[in-house]
């Protein structure tokens, strides 16, 4: 069962959220060493060095460009940076820490107090972001039967915190927000926001309190969600199960769930640490981080257009539909081909062309894609190509059954639609009403059964005589002329 975003799970009890947000940021190096993160497909444990490895006696170097990644999102996501920061050691001891200990930020992190708006069927939330910090992600275990096995590729890697408040109250709240967060990663370009690939990772914390009460119920934290539907299932059975506890007099404890996708169920990993088990102090080998105004404003300056910004900039400067907007913006590379196309089109009326456009690239262009499993980056269809089309569109050189026809082969070659048009003698549509009149009279004659049934109120007939129509004059006849005239000559044969 799956609820609306602002619909309560239960009626007695209020559900509170909130979520811890990893991403990885598109860095060419790791947080403190110089080691390459472009390891996906590397062999394990070939992108290290002694500091990933956790060696004594090495020195980790703050990567610059993390650094800057980090402020870019805390300032898209509105949050305050303070001119002065600094880098921590909080200490556990897991196999993919091999040093005991990992470099993040306690007490005095890059940014803190923040928001999200989230929106769901034209009502807006405003969700707080508590921080955002940056620390060193970990090695990966692999787990076999009876041992586990240790890839440090990963350790080291810039990993970015984004810690919310507890303001979300819904399992598809946190999907909504997690989708929101993903689109503002990537459209400001520090991340590539691929949850099937670990790059983003969400924890989340939840808990349960009698609706009215003020007081937080105690939480429990769920990790291994590598979806958006995974993270509203699992809230959601996690939800469900502390309130069944409660209702059956036990007590929640604080502790630490996987999700087991397979089963849709959540388990218990171990007792959650608290602040205090991790014994965090000042890391000693980095200097603190002072953070200057300039570079502050430099970085701002250099966010480009977020999703909410371009979804209303859609809908004032084209007059496209709130639902196009927002299929347009949600994939910004798929936004930046139709602004592409729009730029390529030399007309005077760049609301109209746009609207076209839109269609166009949301039914046509996104069926290809889909049905060729490419990405509209990596397509041979140039948005030029597009445009190209849409301009053979208005001087009435093709016919939309046409258009769609040369628009698949473009798509296959790579070909300008003129030159294709060109290559196979395509003809201009017949525009000539006596022609068409003519050829409509010699489809009616021969069916004289059709008209009949017509006449009789079977009226779905006529999508018969358009495609003899079409048929006999090569695909060259235009659609919305036909209709009309088919129309007309059966309405006076009924006559």
């Amino acid at each position: 069962m799956t609820t609306n975003a602002y619909t309560p799970i239960d009626t007695d009890f209020e559900v509170v959220i909130g979520l811890e947000v990893h991403s990885q940021l598109l860095t060419r190096s790791k947080m403190f060493c110089s080691c390459s993160t472009n390891y996906a497909n590397a062999a394990p444990n070939t992108h290290v060095c002694p500091i990933c490895m956790g060696m004594p006696g090495v020195l980790p170097v703050i990567n610059q460009e993390a650094v800057n990644y980090t402020i870019m999102t805390a300032l898209a996501l509105h949050c305050s940076i303070p001119e002065y920061s600094k880098f921590d050691r909080k200490s556990y001891h897991y196999p993919d820490l091999m040093k005991g200990y990992q470099i993040s930020q306690y007490d005095i992190p890059l940014s803190n107090d923040g928001y999200i708006m989230i929106g769901n069927e034209g009502e807006e939330r405003k969700i707080g972001i508590t921080r955002v910090h940056l620390e060193e992600d970990t090695a990966r275990s692999l787990h076999r039967q009876g041992y586990t096995l240790i890839d440090i590729n990963r350790a080291g890697t810039p990993l970015m915190e984004i810690v919310s408040e507890p303001d979300m109250r819904t399992p598809e709240e946190a999907r909504l927000y997690m989708q929101k967060m993903r689109e503002i990663l990537i459209y400001i370009g520090v991340s590539s926001g691929r949850m099937e690939e670990g790059s983003l990772r969400c924890d989340a914390n939840v808990s349960v309190r009698p609706r009215g009460q003020q007081e937080l119920g105690v939480k429990t934290e769920i990790k291994n969600m590598n979806s958006f539907r995974s993270v509203e299932r699992a809230l959601e059975y996690e939800a469900r199960r502390q309130i069944e506890v409660i209702r059956n007099g036990g007590t929640i404890r604080q502790e630490t769930r996987g999700w087991i996708e397979n089963k849709g169920i959540t388990v218990t990993q171990r007792v959650k640490e608290k602040a205090d088990d991790y014994r965090y102090f000042p890391e000693p080998d980095l200097p603190p981080l002072i953070i200057s105004r300039p570079l502050v404003e430099g970085l701002r300056e250099q966010l480009s257009e977020l999703p909410d910004a371009r979804r209303t900039r859609y809908q004032d400067e084209y007059g496209i539909s709130t639902q196009d907007a927002n299929v347009l913006t949600e994939d910004k590379a798929l936004g930046d081909y139709f602004e592409q196309v729009v730029a390529a089109s030399p007309v005077k009326d760049r609301k109209a062309r746009a609207k076209v456009a839109s269609n166009w690239v949301l039914s046509e262009v996104v069926r290809l894609l889909k049905a060729n499993a490419i990405a509209v980056q990596d397509t041979a269809l140039t948005p030029h190509a597009v445009a190209n089309l849409l301009d053979l569109l208005d001087k009435e050189r093709i016919t939309g059954k046409q258009a769609k026809e040369v628009l698949d082969e473009a798509f296959v070659s790579g070909e300008l639609p003129e030159a294709i048009v060109e290559r196979k003698g395509i003809k201009p549509p017949i525009s000539d009403l006596g022609t068409l009149e003519r050829i409509i009279e010699e489809v009616l004659a021969k069916n004289e059964k059709g008209v009949t049934d017509y006449r009789n109120g079977k009226t779905n007939v006529i999508q018969s005589f358009m495609g003899q129509v079409m048929k006999q004059t090569r695909g060259q006849a235009k659609a919305d002329v036909v209709l009309p005239l088919l129309r007309k000559k059966l309405e006076e044969t009924q006559g």
